[in-house]
């Protein structure tokens, strides 16, 4: 069986090399396609394809539609939004991600960005310390879970809402529950963003939400983009001088956030989160290790469609 790795931007060698050790281990084929240019290119190398690993690529219906072949798709990360998965689902292709082989470098990266803003961007002036603010985790997964562990070694006063996370978990974790969304943004300072992008929360972090967080607040989004409602963001910062946003999401907007609130606005150029080392090993090798599972055994454990 033929595995392959498409990725536009690719794993570190150290990476490919674990991967390649899982497959063909395996005994099954892998083949690689790095640093492809335009969609054609993965078109053609998917047709053969029985598996594939990707990163931020995306695989839609036409993807899928001239891949005869594939049985399993695999996101190294934890979000799956540029995969099709009713498509695949049509397909009978199973889809899975790679849930927690990312998290500490996406929390690492959530607290770097808090530092980096209440030290107003390191520009030489006097700022403030996390030590003793109020923090909420809005969706206490694998991520917000090390947000939660990094955040207590700056003796921060950690809250989180979590609709789908028991309450008893993040109680035993020691975190102070919220009972609403709301109740965690009126309560909080800073807000850590680690929500996916869904039909149900696109566009729900907004106006209403926004302006009830306390002066001198900030939000940090290392999740989505989509999940902002970026025309109530600029109206909420435009009103309120006391509010800073960071994100490692690029907005659509990004010219008109730096355009006119640069001393409260940060955004990495591209997705910085899982860029590390680690996560990219971890990632990767996981991804390999899930195919060879589902292929010879029938393992689905992560799969994330129907």
């Amino acid at each position: 069986m033929k595995v392959l790795v498409a990725t536009e931007k690719p794993f570190a060698k150290i990476a490919v090399d674990g991967i390649r050790k899982e497959i063909e281990t395996a005994g099954f084929e892998l083949v690689l396609l790095e640093k492809y240019t335009n969609k054609s290119q993965l078109l053609d190398a998917v047709k053969d394809a029985d598996a594939i690993i990707i990163r931020s690529d995306v695989i839609d219906a036409e993807v899928l539609s001239v891949a005869q072949k594939l049985k399993i798709v695999v996101r190294a990360g934890a979000g799956y939004d540029n995969v099709d998965l009713d498509s695949a689902t049509a397909h009978n292709v199973c889809v899975m991600n790679t849930p927690g082989q990312n998290s500490n470098a996406v929390a690492e990266l959530a607290l770097g960005m808090m530092v980096y803003a209440v030290r107003n961007f390191y520009n030489g002036t006097s700022g403030t310390e996390l030590m003793g603010k109020k923090l909420g985790i809005h969706a206490y997964g694998n991520v917000g879970r090390n947000v939660a562990r990094l955040a207590k070694g700056f003796g921060m006063d950690i809250y989180a809402y979590d609709a789908f996370c028991p309450q008893e978990v993040m109680k035993q974790d020691g975190i102070k529950v919220c009972s609403s969304v709301q109740e965690l943004y009126e309560t909080c300072n800073i807000v850590s963003l680690h929500i996916p992008a869904t039909a149900e929360t696109k566009n729900s972090i907004d106006y209403a939400l926004l302006k009830n967080m306390p002066k001198g607040s900030l939000l940090v989004n290392t999740a989505r983009k989509e999940v902002i409602n970026e025309a109530e963001l600029l109206k909420l910062m435009e009103e309120r001088s006391d509010f800073k946003y960071l994100t490692d999401i690029m907005p659509a907007r990004h010219a008109d956030f730096i355009g006119k609130y640069a001393e409260r606005y940060f955004s990495t150029p591209k997705k910085m989160g899982a860029q590390t080392a680690e996560a990219n090993i971890n990632a990767g090798i996981a991804a390999a290790q899930q195919i060879v599972g589902f292929l010879k055994d029938g393992c689905d454990k992560f799969r994330v469609n129907k």
